[in-house]
């Protein structure tokens, strides 16, 4: 940790802004998830431990409306894992930039999350990816598990969630990570167009996240630009 406060990131105005932001977002998203879950009628600890010990939005709100709809645990787990399985290959692409020690790797594994992962390698040397993966990974962290436990202690008073449409205040960060990547790399064009048609062709016929999957297999049109 020490060695992110030497690194020049922490000057990048720029990056520690869209960290901020996307912190923003997700404390936004967590307060709503921690009171779908609480006024559905699942107990305050429910979404506050799946939260810490989970760490993964979409796995999480998939894995609670399951259960709210009268579906068993093993079914909203096994649905976590695979909305989840993506990750695997995030960890592959930023297995280098963790660090070092078992301790660390457990702890950055952890962390793993589509916005960590954007933000990591975005950044053009590996000073600069380490450290902007343990800043926006620990600042999601903490936020999203605050808001989780904000949204969970006020449950229904909040009312209907869906009206306020937060749902789409993620997406339309993670769209905003990415835009410059994909202005400047035809070859990233390429995978990115070709995934999501592939997802949007898909979505009326498959369980939800199983179409963030199958995008993955846009990277198959990528060619060095």
């Amino acid at each position: 940790m020490r060695s992110l406060l030497r690194t020049p990131v922490i000057d990048d105005q720029a990056l520690l802004r869209d960290v901020a932001l996307v912190c923003l977002a997700g404390g936004v998203v967590g307060v709503s998830f921690g009171a779908i879950a609480v006024a559905g009628g699942l107990p305050v600890w429910v979404p506050v431990v799946m939260s810490l010990v989970v760490y993964a939005g979409s796995a999480q709100f998939s894995a609670v409306g399951i259960l709210l709809a009268g579906g068993g645990p093993f079914a909203a787990a096994v649905t976590g894992l695979l909305l989840n399985t993506r990750t695997a290959a995030y960890s592959l692409a930023v297995a280098d930039v963790l660090g070092r020690g078992r301790v660390t790797r457990l702890l950055g594994a952890h962390l793993v999350t589509d916005e960590t992962v954007a933000f990591a390698l975005a950044q053009p040397d590996m000073a600069r990816r380490r450290a902007a993966f343990w800043i926006s990974g620990l600042g999601l962290y903490a936020v999203w598990n605050v808001c989780v436990l904000g949204g969970a202690l006020a449950g229904s008073a909040l009312g209907d969630t869906d009206a306020y449409g937060l749902d789409a205040a993620f997406p339309a960060v993670l769209v905003s990570l990415v835009l410059p990547t994909l202005r400047e790399d035809a070859g990233v064009r390429r995978a990115a167009l070709a995934g999501a048609a592939l997802a949007l062709t898909v979505t009326p016929f498959v369980p939800p996240g199983v179409p963030v999957l199958l995008a993955l297999t846009g990277l198959l049109a990528r060619r060095p630009s």
